[in-house]
């Protein structure tokens, strides 16, 4: 595995720790900037984390993607974002320990 995808599962496991939240993600974009969030969770608003962190990846101009990371104790997440955005970026999806569970 690459650093900066190693740096990914660290941003995405400390923004789920930080937060208490279920799922932690991080992405990065075409240009290497890095996004992180967490799950958001309200009556009228439920995002998943990797839904979270490609909104604020576009929100910051972010044109693509090249990789991602999900922190999650549950089931692959919906990759729709990430593929709105790449069709080949990968996706991450990791246990809370950081170990890599699977590549979507």
């Amino acid at each position: 595995m690459n650093p900066e995808d190693e740096k990914l599962i660290k941003l995405a496991r400390a923004t789920r720790a930080r937060n208490g939240a279920e799922e932690g993600a991080a992405v990065r974009d075409e240009t290497g900037r890095t996004y992180t969030a967490s799950t958001v969770a309200l009556p009228s608003l439920a995002l998943t984390a990797l839904q979270t962190a490609v909104a604020m990846a576009v929100a910051s101009g972010a044109e693509g993607l090249e990789a991602a990371v999900v922190v999650t104790a549950g089931p692959a997440p919906d990759v729709a974002a990430v593929r709105d955005l790449s069709q080949d970026a990968p996706v991450l999806v990791c246990g809370l320990d950081g170990a890599v569970r699977e590549t979507v």
